[in-house]
């Protein structure tokens, strides 16, 4: 699917009156309460549907995906928005350097990374969030999803090994609590240490 198909897509989802900023709502509210203006990461961006609402609601929002045709759109959409080509697995420590507040990869990202790349992924992406920052993804479950796709056991000892804790668990972008079904929506929470090497 092209740039402009996905976008439209959505566009014709919130026109018939479906609810489309699920993963920007979940955000806002798991970051009430910072005493400062947040900074979050769309890692796996797409063409910024996430990062531009969060954005729109006064979050220092960024961008980082590794289609170029992708990114183009989001900064025709939102060229005052840093957007960053990068691979998630691959990225340099001075390649969209935290530290965030939170860090979301919505859109199954974690299901269409390269196949073994999951742990470098999380390793990658919790050692850019601030302490007690957060890391929300969600995905649909093995069970369901693609051949290969990640079960919520090891997504959880992906994350354990990248110093992630446990936080919240949902079945939905809206909060629903997790019930076993078939799409987890996981918030796992930096530790203060440090976290841990490869």
């Amino acid at each position: 699917m092209g740039a402009e198909a996905y976008d439209d897509q959505w566009a014709r989802r919130a026109a018939a009156g479906e609810s489309v900023h699920g993963e920007a709502d979940l955000i806002e509210r798991l970051l009430r309460g910072v005493d400062h203006v947040p900074r979050v990461l769309d890692a796996g961006c797409g063409t910024g549907r996430v990062a531009i609402r969060l954005a729109e609601r006064g979050v220092d929002a960024c961008g980082v995906d590794v289609d170029d045709a992708l990114l183009e759109r989001a900064r025709t959409k939102a060229p005052t928005i840093p957007w960053h080509r990068g691979d998630l697995a691959t990225l340099r420590a001075d390649e969209v350097p935290g530290p965030f507040d939170a860090i979301v990869l919505a859109g199954n990202v974690m299901i269409f990374v390269a196949p073994g790349t999951e742990g470098a992924v999380l390793h990658n992406l919790a050692s850019r969030l601030a302490p007690g920052g957060l890391l929300v993804a969600g995905f649909q479950l093995r069970s369901t999803a693609r051949a290969g796709a990640l079960t919520a056991d090891a997504f959880d000892a992906l994350a354990r090994d990248a110093g992630l804790a446990p936080h919240a668990r949902f079945s939905t972008w809206e909060g629903a609590p997790f019930d076993g079904g078939n799409y987890l929506v996981t918030v796992d929470q930096r530790t203060r240490g440090q976290v841990s090497k490869r």
